[in-house]
């Protein structure tokens, strides 16, 4: 720990770090960490300020000493003296409670001291350090707004509010409170703090108590002379709360004689060290705020830019291929060679629209080239323009292709790319079927899932040091950006065989692993094999009824302005009713319904759980904005956005499937996201009925019957639920009898709802606290209901026991195939320990029920072919695959495709209960399902 002396010539900075933590998670939007899900926001914003602090304060500014300071707990002394303190207080939000730790990580990678006191708030601690340095002459900035603080700001301690990058003195605590630093505690006794439940004089605000204080000087004279006031009903005020409002000056005003653990001069600023800082903002995967510590350490040479085992990148080395005799050189290198890096560029991300535009090879690292196929920019120096000459000398595609797609379909050659699945489909739209394949993306993913995400840039910036050409950098912004066959070819060589390069270079890095980290049979057998049976599920698309969605949308904007309409009436006036600060308002202010909470930025509070709390109390408003809101999704997310996602040459719309983001191994959908539709409320199943078959044709649903429930009962080894789910028995039923000891026949249902919400809840770690909610329970009872389920059920306990244990141990758990699934904060400590407790018990569960679908996808082509049916594979969503036949085909595909996915666990798994599928054909997914 750096020591320093403290004199005049020091400058102390002081963050009020807890205050800062929540108004940064109510201030952004939400963020959470791509790997895991893990909620990042708050840590996001705090390590920017910091940063950016830090960078900012230069020269006279630049502090000596420096420290972050943190609310040890919500129990001080303030509450020995007035039991009511802080008690409107609500718990902080879910999301929030496992930040606290990772910010306090944050402020030691950064090297500031990181402190806190049990039984103090942050606020004395800051008090109590800027009293001292004060007194030995030292200047003191608080990075703050807190108006606590405020009286602490003196000609030699200031505050800084970083959100507006305004620095507060003297004359903003004047503006404030309407009177000096020196008589904010007096303020503040006399006015109160709701959000704190200081007490103060009833009715007696900032304004007044600034004139009484005026008027007398203090508020110890002011409480003597009370009744010298002329007002009736403020002298009674003072008079009857004399007690209160002295109560309130010791609640208030800042302790600053604190016992100090780390003494001043310890706070000396030492510079972080750089492993340990990237190391924590790469966990976090803060792509951007990592890439600027790391530049500014290499200029500053704290750290030595590391160079990978191969050569350097030398873009100049690359060359372009215009002639068609180079480019049959290139690919019988290629294929004598046995593998080749190949990536595509095109005109659209979109891989079902997009035109292809160019090919990139790589052969070794700086050993690449691109092969530009439909460029319009002029042959210049690079920087022509496109509209004032003929295009490029180029290979004519056809010819081109001619070219490439034997050694692309060559089954001797490998294929390496980066996320390929895109790049196939790009072919497959020019009759190139390309196999076999590797890619380097999920190479990454089963190596490092959880770890950080794995696209091209992280993983170049992480294993080759290397940072990537910016698209940006060569194709503009905003509305000027170009597409990529208007980009010059000098530049589209540089950026397109810089890929291929990188890609190769990565495959060499991460193809050795696979067998070192034990997890070569989930590639080869769960990953590798399923990219070209999601690839041609894209391609085919799935036919959506336009007219149908319209008057969808059309019905859900008549019920939005009937919901409207009862709002106004309900409030009593028109108003902006998606505007939550308006809402607020009227909800709190002018209805003055009780249970409001406001922000940080003093708005009130209006999310879903705010406004379904006050609608369950009766209270007719918030019941309405509720349903509104919930049409006005659905209305912008499905019934509008679906209608401009399909593709116009093919009347369907393609979803992408990403296979690399959830660390379990599930698949997800975006570009439009269709495993979010609501299966359950009648709206969601009316956007359902859009989703049909051609003509002639039927979608057949299959979905797996609580497969993650006949997991759990198999790897915790639970006779009760093995032999129900053998027997066939109602599962939730079963569970109900076994827990409240009831007949399964003539069960209330509410009794069977309960024991439903218990089952799932358990797989995902749920608490009393959840299930109460859940339920509309007393937290109490909820917790009983799950203690008496790990009674009747030790083995779900011991199964949780031991996962834990294993996951603290090794940091990671796997599934029944072998899948590695890290847990960054398996070992720290506090809510981020709970949260990666909940995914480790989940995880294995969760993870198997995805591979177990996978195997059954990756079957499913080959099962089809052997039965004669012509049938496609349409979706996945989550344990649901959807099929679009013939009409005459659905009952020979529905027995095909329950036994390809009953029987897809495979002797590996063994599992001890039978999977089931519940299968069903109709002209729409919604009867379907």
């Amino acid at each position: 720990m750096a020591t320093a002396p403290v004199d005049k010539d020091s400058h102390l900075y002081l963050v009020d770090a807890s205050a800062y933590i929540f108004r940064a998670f109510h201030a952004l939007p939400p963020l959470t960490r791509a790997s895991d899900d893990l909620p990042i926001g708050a840590v996001s914003g705090f390590c920017n300020m910091l940063f950016k602090l830090l960078e900012d304060l230069k020269g006279d500014e630049r502090p000596t000493h420096f420290a972050c300071i943190f609310d040890k707990s919500s129990i001080t002394f303030r509450n020995d003296l007035y039991d009511q303190y802080k008690a409107n207080r609500s718990e902080p939000p879910e999301e929030l409670r496992p930040q606290f730790p990772l910010v306090r990580r944050a402020a030691e990678a950064f090297a500031a001291h990181a402190i806190e006191k049990e039984g103090f708030e942050a606020d004395d601690l800051i008090a109590t350090y800027a009293r001292q340095a004060e007194a030995k002459g030292a200047r003191v900035t608080i990075v703050s707004s807190d108006k606590d603080l405020m009286q602490l700001v003196s000609d030699q301690v200031v505050m800084l509010d970083t959100m507006k990058n305004k620095t507060l003195g003297r004359d903003a605590v004047f503006e404030k409170f309407g009177v000096g630093p020196e008589k904010v505690v007096d303020i503040q006794s006399l006015a109160g703090d709701s959000v704190d439940n200081v007490p103060g004089a009833p009715g007696i605000g900032v304004k007044t108590a600034a004139q009484l204080l005026d008027t007398y000087g203090d508020l110890e004279t002011l409480l003597e002379r009370a009744e010298e006031i002329k007002q009736p009903k403020r002298r009674q005020t003072l008079i009857d709360n004399a007690d209160l409002i002295r109560i309130s000056k010791q609640l208030v005003t800042l302790k600053d004689d604190v016992p100090l653990d780390v003494p001043l001069e310890d706070l000396a600023v030492q510079d972080p060290d750089p492993d340990t800082l990237i190391s924590f903002l790469e966990e976090m995967e803060f792509r951007t705020i990592t890439r600027r510590v790391r530049e500014m350490m290499e200029l500053e040479g704290a750290i030595e830019t590391a160079q990978p085992t191969a050569d350097p990148i030398d873009r100049s080395k690359y060359i372009c291929i215009r002639d068609f005799a180079e480019l049959e050189e290139w690919v019988a290198r290629a294929t004598k060679q046995g593998f080749v890096a190949v990536d595509t560029e095109t005109d659209s991300l979109d891989s079902i629209a997009a035109n292809l535009v160019g090919v990139s090879l790589a052969l070794s690292p700086n050993e690449a080239c691109y092969i530009p196929l439909a460029h319009v920019d002029p042959d210049s120096a690079g920087d022509g323009d496109m509209f004032g000459a003929d295009p490029p000398r180029q290979i004519r595609m056809a010819d081109a292709l001619r070219a490439l797609k034997p050694m692309l379909e060559n089954p001797s050659v490998l294929k390496i790319g980066q996320n390929i699945k895109y790049d196939l489909s790009i072919f497959a739209t020019h009759k190139v079927n390309v196999a076999p394949i590797d890619d380097t993306m999920l190479l990454s993913y089963v190596l490092n899932a959880g770890k950080h995400n794995h696209g091209m840039d992280t993983l170049s910036e992480r294993y080759l040091e290397h940072k990537t050409i910016p698209f940006k950098e060569i194709a503009g912004t905003g509305k000027s950006q170009k597409t990529f066959d208007q980009i010059a070819l000098d530049k589209a060589t540089e950026y397109a065989a810089e890929d291929a390069d990188i890609t190769l270079r990565l495959w060499q890095v991460f193809k050795p692993q696979l067998r070192t980290e034990k997890v070569t049979t989930v590639y080869e057998t769960l990953e590798r094999p399923l990219v070209p049976v999601l690839a041609k599920m894209e391609q085919e698309g799935i036919k959506v009824d336009r007219d149908h969605l319209s008057r969808l949308s059309s019905d859900f904007s008549q019920r939005m302005a009937a919901l409207e309409a009862d709002a106004y009436e309900q409030a009593g006036r028109e108003f902006n009713i998606g505007s939550p600060k308006q809402l607020g308002e009227i909800l709190f202010d002018e209805m003055a319904l009780e249970g409001g909470k406001k922000t940080k930025t003093g708005a009130w509070q209006t999310d879903a759980d705010v406004l379904e709390g006050l609608a369950a109390e009766g209270h007719a408003l918030p019941r309405t904005i509720v349903d509104w809101r919930g049409l006005s999704k659905l209305r912008s997310t499905y019934t509008e956005a679906l209608q401009a996602a399909i593709n116009p040459k093919t009347g369907r719309v393609h979803t992408s499937f990403s296979m690399a983001v959830a660390q379990t191994g599930r698949l997800s959908s975006t570009d439009p996201n269709l495993q979010n539709i609501p299966v359950r409320t009648e709206e969601g199943r009316k956007i359902r009925e859009a989703f049909i078959a051609d003509e002639g044709n039927v979608l057949v649903s299959a979905d797996y019957s609580q497969i993650e429930l006949r997991i759990l009962a198999h790897i915790a080894d639970i006779d009760a639920l093995k032999n129900a789910f053998r027997d066939g028995l109602d599962i939730h039923a079963m569970t109900a009898s076994e827990m409240f000891g009831v007949p399964i026949e003539g069960m209330d249902p509410m009794v069977r709802r309960q024991a439903k919400a218990i089952n799932f809840g358990i797989i995902y770690g749920i608490s009393g606290f959840g299930l109460a909610r859940q339920l509309g329970i007393p937290q109490g009872e909820a917790s009983e209901y799950i203690k008496t389920y790990f009674k009747r059920f030790p083995g779900i306990r011991a199964y949780m026991d031991e996962t834990k244990a294993f996951a603290k141990e090794n940091g990671f758990v796997t599934t029944a195939y072998g899948r590695k699934i890290n847990l960054s904060g398996i070992k720290s400590k506090g809510p981020q320990r709970s949260f990666a407790e909940r995914q480790a018990i989940n995880a294995p569960i969760q993870g198997s029920a995805a591979d177990i679908i996978k195997r059954a996808m990756i079957r499913m082509p080959e099962a089809l072919a052997k039965a004669g049916l012509s049938a496609r594979m349409l979706l996945q969503v989550h344990d649901e695959l959807v099929f679009e036949c013939p009409e005459k085909e659905a009952d020979a595909l529905i027995d095909t495709v329950k036994a390809t996915m009953q029987g897809a666990a495979g002797p590996a798994l063994e599992l001890s209960v039978p999977l089931v599928v519940d299968a069903r054909a109709a002209s729409n997914w919604a009867e379907a399902h």
